[in-house]
């Protein structure tokens, strides 16, 4: 009975203390920021027959933001995904690796690197923006925008004690205008990009 009590006691004062500040966080500075890859995702759609939206992600991507935090619109972003990291969850592996062919495949991305470089920010509400910039895939680069909503950020992570800034992103593009026609309107022309990420500063290299 007396460890029962003792454990009530223990767990009660476990969840009246608050394991993260409760009171808004002052804001991360200005500076160059990267991708925290145990944060961050890049997930894909496609329409399939008009019936459901086929969804795959990548999961090699990595990102710098020149972050400046008194003028958002002067900030710049550049991107880069290794194509071959494509990831289907295709169910009947001993059939097909279908995610090499979505990601090696000519007729699919063909093994090349995709890359987006920001042009242009437009800051348009409190915490939302839209981002403009050069997306590029099979060898081939487009204009692509991106609404980003900017989920805010702290100059101090309560468990990392550095600073932090998180966004999440989506842009509708046409994969036609970069050659892949494939399957077209079966497999919807547009195709939805989700972004998810979490940057931290850059480590400077050390000898």
């Amino acid at each position: 009975m007396l460890m029962k009590c003792l454990y009530v006691l223990a767990l009660s004062a476990l969840f009246a203390t608050p394991a993260f500040p409760q009171s808004r966080p002052a804001p991360a500075p200005s500076g160059t920021y990267v991708s925290d890859p145990a944060h961050s995702s890049v997930t894909w759609k496609v329409g399939h027959f008009g019936l459901s939206n086929y969804t795959a992600r990548f999961t090699q991507m990595s990102a710098e933001l020149l972050w400046d935090a008194k003028n958002p619109a002067a900030s710049k972003v550049s991107a880069s995904i290794d194509p071959t990291s494509v990831r289907t969850d295709f169910p009947f592996p001993d059939v097909e690796n279908f995610d090499r062919k979505i990601g090696s495949d000519g007729n699919f991305l063909a093994a090349q690197p995709i890359s987006f470089v920001s042009t242009e920010v437009k800051v348009t509400d409190e915490n939302k923006g839209q981002m403009t910039g050069d997306l590029t895939f099979r060898g081939l680069t487009r204009r692509a925008t991106f609404d980003v909503t900017f989920n805010g950020s702290m100059a101090e992570h309560p468990m990392e004690k550095a600073p932090k800034l998180g966004f999440s992103a989506i842009a509708r593009i046409r994969r036609s205008e970069w050659g892949l026609t494939l399957y077209v309107p079966a497999v919807s022309d547009e195709v939805t990009i989700l972004i998810e990420t979490e940057l931290a500063p850059a480590k400077k290299a050390t000898n």
